[in-house]
């Protein structure tokens, strides 16, 4: 299965361009930031560093956000269809050099 990365990465932003006036009314997200919600119940928000984008492995959740949601997030941001302990486990994967 190949990654459609360069959509992906167009997708997210063409999301976070689309709900940049919902993301005025959350707390700031530092420069070279996304806020990401994740969760499949109860949504919890992360704000991870762009260079997680270019992760295969951070891009197969992208690619499940797509195929759940589209474009049309219940948040009003980029929602992450995936448990709450797997986005942790795999985000510290990712910060760890």
């Amino acid at each position: 299965m190949g990654f459609r990365l360069p959509s992906l990465i167009l997708s997210s932003r063409q999301i976070l361009k689309h709900h940049s006036g919902f993301s005025r009314k959350q707390p700031d997200v530092p420069k070279g930031h996304v806020a990401v919600y994740v969760g499949e119940a109860q949504r919890k928000r992360f704000v991870v560093p762009i260079s997680y984008l270019n992760h295969p492995s951070f891009a197969e959740l992208l690619n499940r956000a797509e195929e759940e949601f589209g474009f049309n997030h219940p948040t009003g941001g980029l929602t992450i269809p995936c448990k709450e302990d797997a986005f942790i486990n795999l985000t510290s994967q990712l910060h760890s050099p």
